[in-house]
C-alpha cells in the first residue's frame, strides 16, 4: 500500500515545496485546510503542521499536534520563521520532526516511510558487544538501546562471543560463542520492556504471582536455586526472596534472570496470569 501523507496547509508554496520532496520517494499527498483537522488524520501516515501558515497561537499548536499524535499519524511541524521559537513539548511530539528550508524537507521526507512504520521497533537495527565489558548492546528500529549482561540466557556458558548474526526479519539475533555455544537475543522482548517501563525500573508487577511465575519456569528448566544463582551472579537468598514473593525485581534483573532459565522478559511478564 502506498505511504500518503496530509499537507496541513493553504500555502500553495509548502504544498509545492513538500509535493516535490515526496515524489522522489514515492510518497503521495492530499492537501486538507486547517480547520479541518480531522480529515487530516484520516488514514494517514503522516501529518505536516504548516505552523506559520495557519497562525496556530501555542495553544492551537500544541492541541493540533497533539490530535495528529493520538491518532496513531506522524506529526511534523514546518515552520519558516526561527525554529527554535518552538517549544520543547512541540518538538517531543512531533520526534524532532521540525522542517524549514528546502534540505530539512528532503531529510524528512525520504525518513517518512521509516519512521512512521510503528512495528520498527520490534525489529533489531544493530547488536554487538558492548565497547565498555562484555555486555550485548542492542538497538532497536526506532532508536531504544539497552545492555544485556551475560549470561545471556541459558545456553551462555560465559565464553568469548565469536560473532552476532541478525536474522533476515531482524528479529532475532544469534550469538556464536567461542565454545561453539549459541544463544540468542529477541526484539521483542527488548521492546516490550521498554513499552512497559517507559525507561524507568519502577513497574506495576504482583511480586507474589512473579515469584511463582518465576519458580515454575526454573523448576521447568530443571535448574535449582543456586545454579540460577550461578548464572545470574545474584546470591541465592535474594532468588529465594523472589520466588517467595517478598521482594519484586527491577525489570533489568528479572531480564538476568529470565534469561538464564531460557525465556524471554516478555514470556515472564505477559504469561505470569492476571
Amino acid at each position: 500500500m502506498t505511504p500518503s501523507v496530509t499537507l496541513l496547509t493553504e500555502r500553495e508554496q509548502v504544498v509545492q515545496q513538500w509535493r516535490q520532496a515526496l515524489t522522489k520517494h514515492e510518497i503521495e499527498s492530499k492537501v486538507v485546510a486547517p480547520s479541518n483537522l480531522a480529515k487530516a488524520v484520516d488514514g494517514q501516515v503522516a501529518v505536516v503542521v504548516d505552523v506559520d501558515g495557519a497562525q496556530l497561537d501555542s495553544d492551537e499548536l500544541l492541541s493540533t499536534i497533539g490530535f495528529v499524535r493520538a491518532s496513531g499519524a506522524l506529526p511534523i511541524v514546518h515552520v519558516d520563521r526561527d525554529r527554535d521559537a518552538l517549544e520543547d513539548i512541540i518538538t517531543e511530539l512531533c520526534h524532532g520532526l521540525v522542517t524549514s528550508g528546502d534540505r530539512d524537507v528532503a531529510q524528512v521526507a525520504a525518513a517518512i516511510t521509516r519512521r512512521a512504520d510503528q512495528r520498527r521497533g520490534l525489529r533489531f537495527e544493530f547488536v554487538t558487544v558492548s565497547p565498555c565489558g562484555d555486555d550485548v548492546l542492542a538497538v532497536l528500529g526506532n532508536g531504544d538501546a539497552s545492555l544485556h549482561r551475560r549470561p545471556i540466557d541459558a545456553s551462555d556458558d560465559g565464553s568469548e562471543i565469536a560473532s552476532i548474526t541478525i536474522d533476515p526479519s531482524a528479529t532475532k539475533a544469534t550469538l556464536l560463542l567461542t565454545s561453539g555455544a549459541v544463544c540468542q537475543l529477541t526484539a521483542a522482548s527488548m521492546h516490550m520492556a521498554a513499552e512497559m517501563t517507559n525507561g524507568q525500573d519502577d513497574i506495576a508487577i504482583d511480586g507474589e504471582k512473579l515469584g511463582a511465575r518465576l519458580r515454575e519456569l526454573r523448576l521447568a528448566a530443571g535448574l535449582t536455586q543456586a545454579e540460577l544463582a550461578r548464572r545470574t551472579g545474584i546470591h541465592r537468598p535474594n532468588i529465594a526472596r523472589v520466588e517467595a514473593g517478598r521482594h519484586t525485581p527491577s525489570l533489568e534483573t528479572l531480564a538476568r534472570i529470565a534469561n538464564a532459565i531460557g525465556v524471554s522478559t516478555t514470556h515472564v511478564l505477559v504469561s505470569r496470569g492476571s
